[in-house]
């Protein structure tokens, strides 16, 4: 076709829906837009089935002249003539304009495909979870007579890799992360502490331990990031083994600086919005804040729980050992009760139920166990994802909007000097500064623009990662409904085992049978 159409004689409105409509990377135009314009003439469903067949496309694209064959074919249509590549060739030397509104219009048509392509994150839980499972291991090391670090020890099964790492290590890691990542969803670290006391201490120990679910949790998240995943500090991170981890780290940040200067689409990510953007913004924000609330209520309750079999397992505990107490007491029985009561025989057999309760205290503790490490975590960790999506909606607010707004102002104010300095005689050096200045702060608006349509794209993929992460619902739950029902039966098997054995030791009127 290309011997048919000179490029030199198609009409200024061909090729400037050409360019509404073409790929921004690449000088064809897909077949879905084209289909999509089709549409859009309203042309009988036979027409444009005509004019399809007419029209050359290659791997699902369009070329320029294939295209302004197409659209003299859909001028000729709606004429009222037969569509056909013979009626083009006698109107070689002008073509016919074909209806389709304004050019600036149909760029929509074009954003369609890559609002599917490029916005859409398309993430299940399985998948998410599957990319990478990183274990956190404590390894107490003592320097010295009264400074101690806690060192981890960090195993990627992607990566098939140990690392070892200190908390300072995961602090510039994350620093770094909010930097590479500012528009993303970074999780938080647990808080840093200076560690007073000694190892054996309950509090210590329960804090070290605290923290280290806390990483184990914030590792995985950023893990298995869809974004993150794949990212060198990520990567360097996960399998550096020098001592110099941080230094590694700064470095590869500085080979790339922040997402905003890396992203190939993020200098076009309004073309990539709905025009709806700031009502779905909003309306997923209350859903997801209200998501929060619930969890966190359930945190609460499942951590009670848990709480509470701990404390059940040493009530048992204690109340064996009383029991052993008891039975243990050597003092001599007056007469009286040693004629007319068989304490003295009972009492010597109250020293075998410790051992009973002993087991069903360990039960409860298991039960406790099972209970923060399969339901409390996996609710810590959505949380903790939650959490982050509410730090970046307030790093969306707080940051690049407020830096738009300053940036908007002072350029407000630098116009205003330069009014006042054309109507008042001044130096001209001084107008050119200004002139300069102004210049400089226009552009400074513009990437604030561009990063804040870029920050709102990146909000609208974070959304869909956390509607990803919802079916953890269901895994909590389930753990929570097997955790219990293996609790209750292991506790149920020891009390069964214990009844009978009571019968054993006291008779038959012991009181674990109706008197009835």
């Amino acid at each position: 076709m290309a011997a048919e159409i000179n490029e030199g004689s198609v009409p200024a409105y061909y090729r400037e829906v050409y360019e509404a409509i073409r790929c921004r990377t690449d000088e064809r135009v897909q077949v879905e837009v084209f289909q999509r314009l089709l549409q859009k003439t309203d042309l009988p469903k036979a027409a444009q089935g005509q004019i399809a067949e007419h029209v050359d496309a290659t791997d699902g694209f369009l070329s320029k002249l294939s295209l302004y064959k197409a659209l003299a074919l859909i001028a000729l249509a709606q004429q009222g003539k037969q569509p056909s590549p013979k009626l083009v060739e006698n109107c070689i030397q002008e073509l016919p304009k074909p209806q389709l509104g304004e050019p600036g219009y149909l760029n929509t048509l074009r954003m369609q495909p890559a609002q599917e392509d490029e916005l859409t994150v398309s993430q299940t839980l399985d998948k998410l979870l599957a990319r990478d499972s990183v274990q956190v291991e404590l390894i107490p090391e003592k320097k010295g007579l009264f400074l101690k670090h806690v060192e981890y020890q960090v195993t990627s099964k992607y990566f098939k890799l140990s690392v070892y790492r200190r908390y300072s290590d995961f602090d510039v890691f994350h620093e770094l992360l909010l930097q590479r990542f500012a528009y993303r969803m970074v999780p938080a670290l647990p808080p840093k502490r200076m560690l007073k006391g000694v190892l054996t201490s309950v509090s210590e120990r329960e804090f070290i331990e605290g923290r280290r679910r806390a990483l184990v949790r914030f590792i995985n998240l950023v893990a298995r990031h869809p974004f993150f995943c794949e990212d060198e500090l990520i990567k360097t991170f996960l399998t550096f083994s020098g001592s110099d981890v941080q230094t590694k780290l700064r470095d590869a940040y500085k080979k790339t600086g922040d997402e905003f200067m890396t992203n190939r689409i993020a200098t076009l990510a309004k073309e990539y919005l709905p025009a709806d953007i700031q009502a779905q913004f909003a309306t997923s924000r209350e859903v997801i804040r209200n998501i929060h609330n619930s969890f966190q209520k359930l945190r609460d309750r499942a951590e009670k729980m848990a709480e509470r079999s701990k404390e059940n397992a040493t009530d048992l505990l204690m109340f064996g050992r009383e029991l052993s107490t008891l039975g243990s007491d050597s003092t001599s029985l007056p007469s009286l009760a040693s004629s007319r009561s068989t304490w003295g025989t009972m009492r010597q057999s109250l020293k075998n139920l410790s051992v009973e309760f002993a087991l069903l205290s360990d039960k409860a503790a298991q039960q406790g166990r099972r209970e923060e490490d399969e339901v409390v975590d996996k609710l810590y960790l959505f949380l903790d994802l939650l959490q982050s999506y509410r730090d970046l909606c307030e790093r969306h607010e707080k940051g690049v909007l407020h830096e738009h707004q300053r940036a908007l102002h002072k350029y407000s104010v630098m116009k205003r000097q330069m009014m006042s300095a054309t109507v008042q005689p001044k130096e001209q050096g001084t107008v050119e500064q200004l002139e300069s200045r102004i210049v400089q702060q226009e552009n400074a608006i513009q990437t604030m623009e561009l990063r804040n349509y870029f920050s709102l794209f990146c909000l609208h993929q974070e959304t869909q990662l956390i509607f990803s992460y919802l079916p953890i619902t269901s895994h909590i739950l389930g753990a929570f409904v097997n955790s219990q029902v293996q609790g209750h039966r292991e506790m149920g098997e020891v009390w069964n085992d214990l009844q009978p054995k009571l019968g054993c030791l006291f008779g038959a009127n012991n009181g674990t049978t109706p008197p009835f």
